[in-house]
């Protein structure tokens, strides 16, 4: 019995100062690799947003999220290439998932969304939902739990030499 093809979800960010046939470009032939070598399962547009800090001194980028099967990971060098290569394309991501990932937010309405079956982010939560949360991949900037007493002073870690 064969495994099914493993997800991979590719984010790409696209300059928006680039004039619109060459993005469309650079998408129609995103989309044709895969195609030719695997199975496209969706393309978000989710258009131009704010980005978090300045690339290349842009503060924003048109988003598309493309989700799509392979079976030989030939594709996603040739996709790394290509991407890194492009002028129009100010950062991108592959990320395979992990089986039994839900489906991406409905970034349709601007705010972000929340997933299938899940409730809206609290205000207070200033972090997006983004497709490498959800493939479980470490955001960084989470704080680390408080130590207090004893638990804070045996988790020191003498310097000095170890003989």
């Amino acid at each position: 019995m064969t495994s099914p093809a493993p997800t991979y979800d590719l984010v790409l960010l696209l300059d928006p100062q680039v004039e619109e046939p060459a993005r469309a470009k650079l998408i129609a032939d995103t989309r044709a690799a895969i195609e030719s070598q695997g199975e496209l399962l969706r393309h978000d547009d989710w258009g131009e947003r704010p980005l978090a800090y300045p690339i290349e001194r842009k503060a924003s980028a048109e988003y598309h999220l493309l989700q799509f099967h392979i079976a030989s990971t030939e594709l996603l060098n040739g996709l790394d290439r290509t991407l890194r290569l492009a002028d129009e394309v100010l950062r991108f991501r592959i990320v395979k998932l992990a089986p039994g990932v839900s489906a991406p937010p409905d970034m349709s309405s601007g705010t972000g969304g929340a997933r299938r079956g899940e409730a809206e982010t609290d205000a207070s939560e200033s972090r997006p939902v983004t497709p490498a949360a959800a493939s479980g991949e470490p955001l960084g900037d989470d704080p680390a739990p408080a130590e207090t007493g004893a638990e804070a002073e045996s988790s020191e870690v003498p310097v000095g030499d170890a003989s």
